[in-house]
């Protein structure tokens, strides 16, 4: 049967988020209903709800959600309802690099999860007074009490593990992350340098802090941000609001650093972290500018074996990042309770002004 939810609706770009009862398809083969308890905003959350990305609205957003599974399709075998689920990005399972464990890269990673706003057969989970919605936004669209989630957006975790401190491992999280162990991989003694100090930056640092890298810098221009960072384990910080940052870099690092995180968006700023590369040094490009940004490099500067490395959602493999992280948090070894600030869903308003202003890193949002 189909579900009537509390959601919050985005009507156009650049409007509001409003609440609004919408009307939830009723789940299909590999689909499940679920309870939200928490999601996380991101800024992907924030873009689209300016219009600066093609997804169809009016429509419901949200990409980091924790809940409780209340209904499963007919071929769903992954969870069962009561199971604790994060719900993240999905994919289609059958291409070469779904096959591969890397589904992040899936062929049909836009139109699942960015772009399309319906499922992959072009039928919408969402509807309003009988008319269709954006929805399906990374397979779930958890802004709202209540979300239809494809099967491999779902990643069943421990009970024992309040889900709104462990929300933002969806997306954010899990990029970050993804950044340092699935892409740097840092060697022993190692440098790693994170540019910006948000969310994604900050779950960079926490990570490198679990290598055995020796120098990780932290680069923001927030103060209150580079003193947090060194809390998370950071060695050296960065604070570009009075220093020049190539200077501070090759003071800091000697003969540059060996990974590079750049979370900003800011292609001059990712132009800064290319060159304070080290030989064979490795950037990895997660800050997303407008479609179509270009970045001007010195290409003999690239000679020295540099690599520029694009970076979606962490190159992870849901089923066995997730879990591993859940764990980390548990244990205390994923201190992610640091970004955390919660809200109750109808302050999202209030979360958006808090997020862009940088009052808070992680708002996750409580139903």
């Amino acid at each position: 049967m189909p579900t009537t939810t509390r959601a919050a609706v985005v009507e156009s770009g650049g409007a509001p988020f409003t609440l609004s009862d919408v009307v939830l398809d009723e789940p299909g083969p590999h689909e499940a209903l679920v309870r939200m308890v928490a999601t996380g905003l991101c800024h992907t959350d924030l873009g689209v709800a300016s219009g600066g990305l093609p997804f169809p609205l009016p429509g419901v957003l949200g990409h980091e959600g924790a809940g409780v599974v209340e209904a499963v399709g007919s071929a769903v075998t992954g969870v069962t309802p009561g199971d604790h689920v994060l719900l993240s990005f999905t994919s289609c399972g059958d291409c070469r690099n779904c096959r591969g464990g890397h589904p992040a890269y899936c062929a049909t990673w836009l139109p699942l999860n960015l772009l399309g706003g319906s499922r992959a057969d072009g039928t919408n989970t969402i509807s309003r007074g009988g008319q269709a919605m954006g929805g399906h936004f990374f397979g779930q669209s958890s802004f709202a009490e209540r979300a239809l989630a494809d099967e491999r957006s779902l990643v069943k975790v421990d009970p024992d593990v309040p889900l709104e401190s462990i929300a933002p491992l969806g997306c954010g999280v899990q990029t970050g992350v993804g950044a340092v162990w699935n892409v740097l991989k840092p060697d022993t003694g190692s440098t790693v340098v994170v540019l910006g100090a948000g969310a994604v930056g900050l779950s960079a640092v926490m990570a490198a802090a679990l290598t055995p890298a020796t120098r990780i810098v932290a680069v923001d221009r927030v103060a209150e941000r580079l003193s947090l960072a060194t809390e998370l384990g950071a060695t050296h910080t960065v604070d570009t609001s009075g220093t020049d940052l190539a200077s501070a870099l090759a003071e800091i690092t000697g003969g540059g650093a060996d990974g590079v995180v750049e979370t900003t968006g800011n292609v001059g700023v990712l132009r800064q972290g290319v060159d304070a590369l080290a030989a064979r040094g490795t950037l990895v490009v997660v800050g997303a500018p407008p479609f179509g940004t270009e970045v001007a490099l010195d290409v003999n500067g690239l000679l020295g074996g540099k690599r520029i490395v694009g970076l979606t959602l962490g190159d992870s493999e849901t089923q066995t990042m997730i879990p591993a992280l859940v764990r980390l948090v548990k244990d205390g070894r994923l201190p992610l309770h640091r970004l955390i600030s919660t809200y109750p869903f109808g302050d999202i308003d209030r979360a958006v002004q808090d997020m862009r202003s940088g009052k808070t890193i992680k708002p996750v949002l409580m139903f």
